[in-house]
């Protein structure tokens, strides 16, 4: 199994699947996930569920926030 940009299957259950190079959710996935809780909860009323125009900023902060830890993993 190959991880690539993506870090590999966040909770990998050998065997379940048929294709081997499916098995769920992507690490990057499930740690921006994680930051958009956060900054959902620390955004403020006009963003929280994308009111106020700011969804795609979040959103997009949430990925770069899971690309930056993606690379912390790899940091010695």
């Amino acid at each position: 199994m190959h991880t690539g940009l993506h870090g590999g299957p966040a909770f990998p259950i050998p065997g379940l699947q048929h294709d081997e190079d499916f098995n769920g959710m992507s690490l990057r996935d499930y740690f921006a996930a994680k930051a958009l809780q956060g900054l959902i909860s620390t955004a403020g009323a006009p963003c929280l569920l994308g009111m106020g125009g700011c969804e795609n900023e979040t959103a997009s902060t949430a990925y770069k926030l899971a690309d930056a830890m993606l690379a912390a993993r790899v940091k010695p």
